[in-house]
């Protein structure tokens, strides 16, 4: 196996899911993908047959799940041996593999399109982020995600973010308290929304709202905002925004941001720029899994 030597990035800190919390997500895929069992590994195969392969990333990004299909095979055969070239959160050129794989070769076929999906996917989505965070590396803003993930797979993802080097926005409704147009339409104003959301939430909870003027920027820092939301604001309208707030709230710039634009939002100011794509657009990263017998 290729040491980390031909990488062009370490990988990120950060916390990865533990696998106790990801267990039954896993068990789940295994259940929707095994059915009532796999005939075609069961049938072609001698149970006695081991089987060995090699994860390979076919092109260049940020490689994530390496854990993720750790846990898969082990969960399939708890003696099937998994051994990482690499970590999480590097940088990794095409061709090079990054996971060899041994064991009873039923296991490894049974696991073989799992573990590649999760990492194809969770590996496209920190390549992604590492692009944006490239962007508008020498400027102060941090880009962040959204709560625009897959049902089901937004801890791992989220962790794709962190690993392609950028931060998380809330993960759930109860992180934070988040208003937005419809909650301020439904409430009456952001001011009267605000009286009564400041009434009740734990004095720990961050308060954001979002805005789409700068009058409501203004009402917003009036009425006690902790965060603003800038949505869909040119960055021109974000610049003043910037200046007339003067530090008496973050700002988060957010709608529609891509490679081409993040740079001039940045350039503006503002504290965070949300990206929904980072997750609901990501193109997956080609991955696959070379195989051979005994």
């Amino acid at each position: 196996m290729a040491d980390a030597h031909p990488t062009q990035g370490a990988a990120h800190d950060g916390c990865p899911p533990h696998p106790f919390l990801i267990e039954p997500l896993l068990r789940r895929c295994l259940e929707e993908d095994l059915g009532h069992g796999d005939w075609s590994a069961c049938g072609a195969i001698a149970p006695d047959q081991i089987g060995k392969g090699r994860i390979v990333v076919k092109e260049t990004g940020v490689v994530v799940g390496l854990g993720i299909a750790t846990q898969i095979f082990a969960l399939l055969d708890p003696a099937f041996r998994c051994t990482a070239a690499v970590e999480d959160g590097m940088v990794i050129e095409a061709g090079l593999p990054i996971l060899s794989l041994e064991g009873s070769a039923r296991t490894l076929l049974m696991g073989e399109r799992l573990a590649l999906n999760f990492m194809q996917r969770l590996s496209g989505i920190a390549t992604l982020t590492r692009r944006y965070v490239e962007a508008i590396a020498d400027l102060p803003a941090a880009v962040v995600d959204t709560r625009k993930t897959t049902p089901g797979l937004r801890l791992l993802e989220k962790y794709a973010v962190r690993m392609g080097g950028s931060r998380n926005h809330r993960f759930n409704l109860s992180d934070a308290a988040m208003l937005k147009d419809n909650h301020i339409a439904l409430a009456g104003g952001i001011t009267a929304a605000m009286a009564r959301l400041k009434a009740q939430v734990p004095i720990t909870t961050c308060i954001e709202v979002e805005c789409e003027s700068l009058a409501m920027v203004q009402e917003a820092v009036s009425a006690g905002a902790g965060l603003i939301m800038l949505d869909n604001m040119t960055p021109e309208a974000i610049r003043e925004a910037v200046e007339w707030v003067a530090g008496r709230a973050r700002l988060e710039a957010s709608g529609g941001v891509t490679l081409e634009t993040v740079r001039a939002i940045a350039e503006t100011g503002v504290d965070y720029i949300s990206v929904g794509r980072l997750t609901h657009s990501a193109p997956a990263l080609d991955i696959s899994l070379d195989v051979s017998g005994d």
